[in-house]
């Protein structure tokens, strides 16, 4: 497959786009100088898709770099395509990956948790009781569920509601208790208000539940409770639901009353602002913030979220540190797998330039959002963001229609198959 590689400079196509995700950062790419003086050493916290392209892409732009990992789980569980695992259509070990390869080129990987982070010594502080200083710090914690934000709703409380949103016990989870369900129960899906990760994500969980009782329990149910009035890809959505399952998904949006406002998980009870519902399976998605780390480090402001200055990705709160992925507020760019693994590697490339003394050029990250309603039926939504007034603009969109045939469907199908492979060998080899 066609992954970019750090040391070639090319602007991607629409069928570039269609494949994989990429940045480009035209003179960044460059060969970079010497330094005389040690090695800078480059920290990057979080080995999900952010931080693992990051962290692989600064050793291929100069393998002199000191570069270390921070990582406590020794496999990562992808949450794309988990989904697919909720609904028995794929194991969850095709979702994991491990750091060996990343470890091979160079990058020091430590599997601990960072506990504490001292801006001004430029120092982090791990779970083990050690520490390790560094140069440059890149946090890519993605996110951290609030469960203080929903009445009823703790972690306890996700051992009988499973959010699933951290892909791997909890989606083997809530899989087990769908497989276990009687046909003719309901299963309601509890969404909260933007921002959280993967917009699309609980709309496609929805369908592809739906395929999977479709065919095993078909007198069930799936009842979306929803804090938007609307979402991403929404008409795609609903086309393929009325096509694929009709009368068998129901959405109940914010202005019908469909935010929920707190849960009774010894009941399977969901409460809105308009009534009760009681669940055979509920899936509960909390509002979310960025990873803990981040706050430890004071990089995230009153949202929960961290504010950052586009073209390089420095952190607006914390000097010598950047921000990556889903904890970064990043304007239009959608909280994303693709969007992060963009994000590491244009980030990779400012901090090289600013090692070198450069101004760092300005990045133009490309990213793509598969989503499957089916087997053998997906759509997409592509786009391009540059900085603008201080945050990223989409300058660039494309959509697939609305009214396409099933071919097209199956084929886009295959595109999100290779766009998880190519994505995923580039962030872990």
């Amino acid at each position: 497959m066609d992954v970019m590689r750090p040391d070639v400079t090319r602007w991607l196509t629409r069928r570039d786009v269609a494949r994989s995700i990429s940045v480009s950062v035209a003179a960044s790419m460059l060969p970079w100088p010497s330094f005389a003086q040690a090695a800078p050493r480059i920290v990057v916290i979080g080995g999900g898709f952010g931080g693992a392209s990051c962290a692989r892409a600064l050793r291929q732009l100069d393998a002199k770099l000191q570069v270390t990992l921070i990582e406590p789980s020794q496999i990562f569980t992808a949450c794309p395509f988990s989904n697919e695992v909720i609904a028995g259509l794929r194991e969850l070990q095709a979702q994991q990956f491990n750091y060996e390869r990343t470890a091979a080129e160079g990058v020091t990987v430590i599997a601990q948790a960072a506990t504490k982070i001292d801006p001004q010594a430029r120092s982090v502080d791990l779970a083990d009781g050690g520490s390790i200083s560094y140069d440059r710090l890149v946090l890519s914690p993605g996110i951290e569920l609030r469960f203080d934000a929903l009445p009823g709703y703790d972690q306890d409380a996700a051992l009988k509601m499973p959010h699933a949103w951290k892909a791997g016990e909890q989606t083997a989870l809530l899989r087990k208790q769908i497989e276990a369900m009687e046909d003719g129960g309901t299963v309601v899906l509890a969404v909260p208000a933007a921002p959280l990760r993967c917009p699309p994500a609980p709309y496609e969980r929805a369908s592809l539940i739906a395929h999977y009782l479709k065919n095993k329990k078909p007198r069930s149910k799936i009842l979306i409770l929803d804090a938007k009035d609307g979402f991403s890809q929404q008409k795609l959505f609903e086309a393929a639901w009325k096509e694929l399952y009709p009368g068998m998904i129901e959405r109940i949006a914010l202005s019908q009353g469909g935010r929920v406002t707190s849960v009774d998980a010894a009941t399977n009870t969901i409460v809105t602002d308009f009534g009760n519902y009681t669940a055979q399976v509920a899936s509960v998605i909390p509002p979310q913030r960025a990873g803990r780390i981040a706050e430890i480090a004071g990089a995230a402001d009153n949202t929960g979220w961290c504010p950052i200055d586009p073209v390089n990705f420095a952190s607006k709160l914390v000097p010598n540190i950047h921000v990556i992925g889903d904890a970064a507020i990043a304007g239009g760019i959608p909280k994303s797998a693709s969007a992060a693994h963009a994000q590491g590697k244009a980030c990779a490339a400012a901090i090289m330039n600013m090692l070198s003394g450069k101004s760092p050029e300005t990045p133009r990250l490309t990213g793509i959002c598969y989503n499957t309603v089916a087997p053998g039926y997906a759509f997409s939504l592509s786009g391009v963001y540059q900085p603008k007034d201080g945050q990223f603009a989409e300058v660039e969109s494309t959509t697939s229609p609305v009214n396409a045939p099933r071919d097209v469907r199956a084929r886009e199908a295959e595109a999100a198959e290779n766009w998880f492979k190519t994505i995923t060998v580039d962030a872990f080899g």
